[in-house]
């Protein structure tokens, strides 16, 4: 399936995360915030790159960018609405919502990097059992940049004990995707309490010999908001993202 293929579908009221998606082609996160902003979301990629790698940043107003062709206010799979750094609404679309100060931009994410993962061995769990990627707010903060500051927020993928360098290895040559893992092991060394309750996707399973590997996830520019208690901002739901026009070899690093 390619890009516009599947935004059309979305378009049409397809709700569902889009890992294993349109594989070949990268993956993002939207935030898009007010243009009074801009600055601080920029500033703020900038001091965390590895949760908040910027990928493209639309005009004030715009619904479209360089990397995706396609309508950012009806082309994901569901949009989350904050008023004052809470989240009032999950919606399938957001084209009254779309102001005409707001900012787009996209973040990379690591569902680019999975059909790597799976071409060197390395299962992903969500994949195999057809589930949103769990996602965790860790007790590790950002770093402050304007008037946005908040916690880190990771992906989970479990994997072999025996795997966990080709993981950390392949995933380490997107580093515009995030990366490598920024931890492993240990969930509550960084604040996690428990795997079997995400704060975002769907829980899997932890196996015996697998150990829990972490990524910087871009969830994390959606926490730092309501850490914030930011006005108004529209991001993706998480888990269910903006397929661009940009293969994820684009990002892959040799």
């Amino acid at each position: 399936m390619s890009p516009a293929q599947a935004r059309e579908r979305f378009r049409a009221g397809e709700r569902v995360p889009t890992a294993g998606w349109c594989r070949g082609w990268a993956q993002a996160n939207l935030i898009a915030v007010p243009k009074g902003l801009r600055y601080d979301l920029l500033l703020f990629a900038h001091h965390n790159p590895q949760a908040c790698p910027v990928l493209d940043v639309g005009e004030p107003g715009a619904w479209s960018t360089a990397l995706f062709a396609g309508d950012l206010r009806t082309d994901l799979p569901g949009y989350r609405l904050y008023h004052d750094g809470v989240p009032v609404a999950d919606l399938g679309e957001v084209v009254a919502e779309w102001r005409a100060d707001l900012v787009p931009f996209l973040i990379g994410c690591s569902f680019t990097f999975e059909r790597a993962l799976l071409a060197a061995g390395v299962p992903v769990r969500h994949l195999e059992l057809g589930v949103n990627v769990p996602m965790y707010v860790t007790s590790v903060p950002c770093a402050t940049a304007g008037s946005l500051s908040g916690p880190l927020v990771v992906s989970m993928r479990p994997v072999p004990e025996e795997l966990v360098k080709t993981a950390v290895e392949v995933s380490g040559r997107y580093p515009l995707v995030h990366g490598a893992p920024v931890h492993v092991g240990a969930p509550e060394a960084i604040g996690i309490r428990d795997l079997a309750r995400p704060d975002f996707g769907d829980p899997v399973e932890v196996r015996a010999g697998e150990v829990p590997l972490f990524w910087a996830c871009g969830v994390t520019p959606q926490a730092a908001i309501m850490a914030s208690g930011i006005e108004y901002a529209i991001g993706h739901l998480p888990g269910h993202m903006a397929i661009m026009d940009a293969r994820d070899d684009d990002y892959l690093v040799t």
